[in-house]
């Protein structure tokens, strides 16, 4: 009786090969046995960046007198209709901190507004009411928690420039941010700290009466 040996191709002893040196490479880089090899396969970071180009320039007539640190939770989810959020639908827990800064604009004071006696040592002003300036968003203190998508979500994320966007919810918590900003009393602290600020200045000045009020 013979026995007959099958042979493999030549291109299958080729791939075998192939194979089995990654395996053993990829083990020695997990295993850290080979030397040098971690560095090899390494990732470098290179910033190639071009220059900031300075795109036009503000004079700023505004005093910032208050500022305010806020955080919020967002809780973001998305269905879709007739299919279970195992295969479609997304759903992302972000906590996003930011400030709010409330200023009130000395540029739009008018010379109506300030009044002065004849000895300059009494002064009334009037001034705008305080505004809050935009939400700004603290990208080093701002994370997602958690993210679940579904089966078609991640097979799109494969395919997508951008599957770790987080614009969604980073709109919400500034849009959110901005709200909690109008209830806090933020804009009456800004207030006082200009009074404050203006009474201390003009009194240095030499004046022993300053009056400050706010309108529209």
């Amino acid at each position: 009786m013979t026995t007959s040996v099958r042979h493999l191709p030549g291109w299958a002893k080729v791939l075998a090969a192939l194979v089995l040196v990654l395996v053993v490479l990829f083990a020695g880089i997990r295993l850290a046995v080979l030397p040098g090899v971690r560095d090899l396969f390494g990732t470098e970071t290179h910033d190639r960046s071009g220059p900031a180009l300075l795109k036009s320039v503000q004079d700023m007539s505004r005093y910032d007198a208050a500022s305010g640190n806020f955080q919020v939770v967002v809780d973001l989810e998305k269905d879709a209709k007739f299919l279970p959020d195992a295969i479609r639908g997304t759903r992302t827990l972000y906590v996003g901190a930011g400030t709010v800064d409330a200023y009130v604009d000395l540029g739009r004071v008018e010379e109506k507004d300030v009044t002065v006696n004849g000895d300059r040592t009494s002064a009334t002003l009037r001034l705008p009411h305080a505004r809050l300036g935009r939400p700004a968003l603290d990208p080093d203190h701002s994370y997602a928690v958690s993210k679940q998508r579904g089966l078609l979500d991640r097979l799109g994320d494969l395919f997508s420039d951008n599957p770790n966007s987080e614009q969604a919810v980073q709109r919400l918590a500034v849009r959110h941010i901005g709200e909690a900003a109008r209830g806090s009393g933020l804009t009456a602290r800004a207030e006082s700290n200009t009074t404050g600020m203006l009474q201390g200045l003009l009194r240095s000045l030499g004046f022993k009466e300053v009056h400050i009020s706010y309108g529209t």
